[in-house]
């Protein structure tokens, strides 16, 4: 079954462009959360190799990029799309102030 672009005012298009969107950020997720863990498992191991014994100053960097991730996370499976009715209520807050 095929479906036509419905213009301008939503539609097919809108719905299609909203999905690239969201496919697109799963898929950044996957590559951001696969190089957290090949850099973060080479740092353990450059930490083991040279000062296995000392501060595991390699949590560090795990916690400041985790941090990142978390929120890259966040933005892919908790937060909305801006709606058009939250625009509405955006402007009408703007003529108040």
């Amino acid at each position: 079954m095929t479906t036509s672009p419905s213009g301008p005012s939503g539609g097919v298009t809108d719905e299609r462009q909203r999905a690239r969107t969201r496919l697109k950020k799963r898929r950044d997720l996957r590559t951001h959360a696969m190089a957290y863990l090949l850099v973060n498992a080479a740092i353990v191991v450059i930490w083991a190799i040279t000062d296995a014994g000392g501060f595991f100053w390699p949590a560090l960097l795990m916690v400041g990029w985790g941090v990142g991730l978390a929120l890259n996370a966040w933005d892919v499976f908790v937060s909305s799309d801006i709606t058009e009715q939250d625009v509405d209520r955006e402007i009408s807050r703007m003529h108040r102030g």
